[in-house]
């Protein structure tokens, strides 16, 4: 059999050759990590200058947009109360041209009417027929006295329901007392 040294030294000979190939074949991958790792370096200095003050300035931006937006919404609830006031002054004006064209067809009417009235031809003046003083028929002494019978009783009457009205009696016996006796004496009457 073949010696084992042999066998081991050809293992350790083959072992080398493939450690060596792997190093020669990692050489330009170590090159290029090492070149990425001085990027990365570089980009995270930049971001560690640059970064904060972006960030600032953003934040700057996002208070002035919100002062922007605060701005705005102010100035929408102005437009918004001028809009109204506007539309008021509006109402306003439309009812006074209401009134106006009211008053105004108002006058036009009373003036047509004014023009009609003087230029319209006056009627002849009606004649009153009336008797004469001998023609009007004379009353009897009968027809007077219930004529002023007729009278006295309706001004009686008058007086005792305003009478009745200031007066309150407190009870109904009272009341019917009150309006069964006679308030006004008949001589008053009696003075024609």
């Amino acid at each position: 059999m073949i010696d084992p040294l042999f066998w081991l030294g050809l293992s350790l000979l083959l072992v080398a050759i493939s450690l060596t190939a792997v190093l020669v074949a990692a050489i330009p991958a170590l090159q290029e990590l090492a070149r990425a790792a001085r990027s990365a370096e570089k980009f995270f200095d930049t971001l560690a200058r640059d970064l904060p003050p972006t960030l600032n300035a953003i934040r700057t931006t996002g208070l002035e947009i919100t002062e922007l937006t605060d701005d705005v919404s102010e100035g929408v609830r102005s437009a918004s109360q001028v809009a109204k006031q506007v539309d008021q002054s509006l109402d306003g004006a439309r009812k006074q041209a209401q009134n106006v064209q009211a008053s105004t067809r108002s006058i036009f009417v009373g003036v047509k009417t004014a023009w009609k009235t003087f230029t319209r031809q006056k009627p002849a003046r009606r004649s009153v027929e009336r008797l004469p003083i001998n023609e009007i028929p004379s009353l009897t002494l009968r027809e007077r006295e219930a004529l002023r019978q007729e009278e006295r009783r309706t001004k009686a009457e008058a007086y005792r329901i305003n009478t009745a009205y200031n007066q309150s009696p407190s009870t109904e016996d009272d009341n019917e007392n009150f309006l069964s006796k006679p308030t006004v004496s008949d001589d008053w009457y009696n003075q024609d």
